[in-house]
């Protein structure tokens, strides 16, 4: 049995699904053909039922024999030592994965993530839009440039990137083409298609339970 478990929801509503972070480290280890098991704890309770384990009532997190990690970032990194598919060894490889995996949660999704969230409750004028037009503008000058963020390959950098920027309204706000077939591109990878799958199949197999429950 693998000492992997990735953690996440029992269920969630249709709207998350296919982005819960979870997929991150699902998608990782299917790059790096770690194997893994997939532990769940209830979607109903969640701000305060595996607060043990994830502090913030969220998921994932990971477990990897006596190592237990919260935080998708986190688990990426933890993985990555395990595998050079998903990292370079090379001291200026590794420094170049690093700094990019930081940037694409420091610098694209902290900004992306509350104007998101602004944006969907109807403030579309909500002081965030300057800011992460910047940061989408750099971004896509940077992506126009290069196939890969870091290393001349396939990295975390990229899942993790490709993943912040997949939400649709976010690609969606102005025209950014290099951005667009950068995410086409990580995204058509058969390991993204397999975790985004099965992300989606476990959730749908909840939905079939509750049914069965109620």
């Amino acid at each position: 049995m693998s000492e992997l478990t990735i953690w996440t929801y029992d269920w969630v509503p249709e709207g998350p699904r296919g982005f819960v972070r979870d997929l991150r480290l699902r998608w990782a280890c299917e790059e790096a053909g770690l194997n893994y098991t997939v532990g769940t704890v209830p979607f109903d309770g969640r701000e305060t039922n595996h607060l043990a384990h994830q502090p913030f009532g969220q998921v994932p997190y990971l477990q990897d024999g006596g190592v237990e990690l919260f935080e998708s970032g986190a688990g990426l990194l933890h993985l990555a030592r395990k595998s050079d598919t998903l990292m370079p060894r090379d001291p200026v490889g590794e420094a170049q994965t690093l700094q990019w995996t930081i940037a694409a949660l420091n610098s694209i999704e902290m900004v992306s993530v509350p104007w998101w969230f602004l944006k969907i409750c109807g403030d579309d004028d909500n002081g965030l839009t300057g800011w992460l037009r910047q940061r989408l503008d750099h971004l896509e000058r940077v992506l126009g440039e290069r196939e890969w963020l870091a290393a001349d390959r396939f990295t975390i950098a990229d899942l993790l990137m490709a993943d912040v920027l997949r939400v649709s309204l976010v690609r969606a706000f102005d025209d950014r083409p290099a951005t667009e077939a950068y995410v086409k591109r990580v995204t058509d990878r058969p390991a993204f298609k397999k975790a985004r799958a099965d992300q989606m199949s476990h959730f749908e197999a909840a939905d079939r339970v509750r049914e069965t429950a109620s």
